[in-house]
């Protein structure tokens, strides 16, 4: 038996779905993108939803859209994806990296006001994994300081902080549609915001920088004539093609989520019992979305002191669990270890020690929609076998 990392769920009704706007002639953002954000809204309990082409541009349109300037500075956790301090790049602004809190994975609040300059502009918390950061903290640290706070919620959907979803607590919240995500389009993205004007803004500046959408246009009382543009926009709209399989999914986006956190209940009952592993962290403030099943390996010994130790055995373990069939990963990756980010700001690993560890000691299980009662069992047999043997 072989068992991906992830493996997209597809059901007969997306493959009905893309038909229609194929047949209709509209494949650009139209009707099903205006369905698909009205569904997120509904959801979420997000005022706006603004469908755009991934995360990425998401965050990327956040900040564009706030106004954030060359030579800004924006706190970004050192443990993430690499997209989350990229965009910060891409608008020439710095970026100031903040350690994480080993047990959650995610930023360490209380590290943050120290990281606070006079060219502050931002906060992205990460709700890495499916598990939202601590929110309210964040945000008293935020209005403190005059900060926009714009919540990367890649990993988000289902996630909730005090029974209200990520997404909704900061300017703006960026979701993302990869495959490896709770609901996926192929590629894709949403923003949430509470924000009129800045919603109506991102609208335009995701299509162009126009004053009225090409659907709108084309359905007008006057289609021949072009439309203004005051902003110089983007191109970062969805195609209805991508909207569509978003309408379908939405329509059982409660039970995605609860399978998800039946797998991870599953993983729990069956691993708790090794104290080898630190499994994802839960709490009566959090409802975990489980975007994956991220873990800390040999969790007594994830130190500096015997960092490239427990590093060689997570690789041996995850060596030999890929003999056996089973896919693992590290969690994610620390972003200041990475070419481009060590080179240009000089840091070094020790810079920011947990996510180092992070980066070293993590390691993820499948977990994913339509993972089966006996792929879950043979890859906690195979676990299981694997830390008797030493690895």
């Amino acid at each position: 038996m072989k068992v991906p990392i992830a493996r997209t769920q597809l059901t007969e009704k997306e493959f009905n779905i893309i038909r229609k706007p194929l047949e209709s002639g509209w494949v650009v953002q139209g009707p099903y993108t205006k369905e698909f954000e009205e569904k997120w809204s509904k959801f979420t309990g997000a005022k706006h939803s603004i469908a755009v082409t991934s995360c990425t541009t998401a965050l990327h349109l956040s900040l564009a859209t706030l106004g954030l300037k060359p030579d800004d500075e924006v706190i970004v956790p050192a443990f993430t994806w690499i997209a989350t301090a990229n965009v910060v790049e891409h608008l020439k602004a710095k970026v100031i990296f903040c350690d994480i809190d080993l047990k959650t994975f995610n930023i360490d609040v209380s590290q943050i006001e120290d990281k606070i300059t006079s060219k502050t502009k931002a906060i992205i918390p990460v709700h890495l994994f499916g598990l939202s950061a601590d929110m309210d903290p964040i945000l008293e640290i935020a209005k403190k300081h005059n900060l926009w706070v714009v919540e990367d919620a890649a990993c988000g959907f289902g996630a909730e902080y005090k029974g209200q979803h990520v997404g909704t607590f900061g300017e703006t919240g960026c979701f993302s549609f990869h495959p490896r995500k709770a609901i996926t389009t192929g590629e894709g993205g949403m923003i949430t915001t509470n924000n009129d004007d800045l919603a109506e803004k991102m609208r335009s500046m995701r299509d162009h920088g126009a004053a009225m959408s090409d659907f709108q246009r084309h359905h007008g009382a006057k289609p021949y004539l072009l439309a203004e543009h005051p902003y110089a926009g983007y191109n970062y709209r969805m195609t209805d093609i991508q909207a569509s399989i978003g309408v379908t999914q939405m329509e059982r986006a409660g039970d995605i989520i609860s399978e998800r956190q039946e797998l991870a209940k599953n993983y729990n009952d069956a691993l708790k019992e090794l104290d080898f592993f630190q499994l994802p962290y839960e709490n009566t403030n959090y409802e975990h979305g489980y975007q994956s099943y991220p873990c800390m390996f040999d969790i007594k010994n994830a130190s500096l002191n015997k960092i490239k130790t427990v590093n060689e055995k997570r690789n041996m373990f995850m060596d030999a669990l890929q003999k056996e069939g089973v896919s693992s990963r590290p969690a994610t990756h620390a972003v200041h270890m990475l070419q481009y980010y060590r080179e240009k700001y000089e840091v070094i690993p020790e810079d920011f020690p947990n996510a180092y560890i992070a980066n070293e000691c993590s390691i993820s299980f499948p977990l994913f929609n339509g993972l089966t009662d006996e792929e879950q069992c043979f890859v906690i047999k195979s676990i299981k076998e694997g830390y008797l043997n030493g690895y």
